[in-house]
């Protein structure tokens, strides 16, 4: 099994979510999150005064699936996230050792 986090611009959560149900996948965990890769944030301009915003939103998008599908459902969220700019974001991988459903008891990719 594995774990596939993703760190995405804020406006591409519904074309991600879309894409993630079309590939099988419609449950996810979700977190919003501050932070900045190589750009370092970026400058804004308010009422003629120039500030630079360090932390940008993001959020991260947390799916645990088996090692079959991982491949398709990473290309399925670069895919709808990317724009071509600075700040699309990345998409992590590990492993997951194992899962248990709480409800009914069942494990490993039966619980998934």
């Amino acid at each position: 099994m594995k774990k596939i986090e993703a760190v995405i611009r804020p406006e591409k959560l519904d074309d991600v979510k879309v894409a993630l149900e079309a590939a099988g996948y419609p449950g996810l965990m979700l977190t919003r999150i501050e932070g900045h890769g190589k750009q370092k944030g970026l400058m804004q301009q308010f009422r003629g005064r120039q500030y630079k915003v360090e932390l940008l939103p993001k959020y991260k998008i947390e799916v645990i699936c088996s090692n079959a599908d991982c491949s398709k459902l990473m290309e399925a969220i670069a895919s709808s996230a990317r724009t071509g700019e600075v700040g699309d974001g990345k998409i992590f991988v590990s492993d997951i050792a194992d899962v248990t459903r709480i409800r009914t008891g069942e494990t490993g990719d039966t619980a998934i």
